[in-house]
């Protein structure tokens, strides 16, 4: 059974830094991503990544600020936030899928987390 299980969400003043996890179990997926979305917004991509090779794709608004990595021996996947902005709070989700597909896509991806909240204050 495929499963996603984002942690490490929270409250952060404007400036710091969280890291999200996500723990995947029952596949080994090609493609991974984290994507956010606030209430009545559409999903955005903030970065994903190619698990073969590590390429990776991150939103201009992250770019410089977000890393993602990911742990191929323990299937996790990583999301480091550092100088976070009020405007990244959101529900954050960890997503996936068996083929390569466009990074930044939502519609692409087979399987989804439950959702981390990140809440930035300034």
């Amino acid at each position: 059974q495929v499963q996603l299980v984002e942690s490490g969400g929270g409250s952060v003043q404007a400036g710091g830094s969280l890291r999200l996890s996500c723990a995947a179990s029952g596949y080994t997926f090609r493609t991974m991503g984290w994507f956010r979305q606030a209430l009545g917004k559409e999903r955005e991509g903030v970065a994903g990544i190619y698990t073969g090779t590590g390429s990776a794709y991150y939103a201009d608004s992250v770019k410089g600020r977000f890393t993602i990595s990911q742990d191929n021996a323990k299937n996790m996947l990583y999301l480091q936030m550092n100088n976070l902005k009020p405007e990244d709070t959101d529900m954050y989700y960890c997503a996936a899928t068996e083929g390569l597909v466009a990074l930044n896509n939502p519609a692409r991806y087979k399987y989804w987390g439950q959702g981390t909240q990140v809440t930035v204050s300034s």
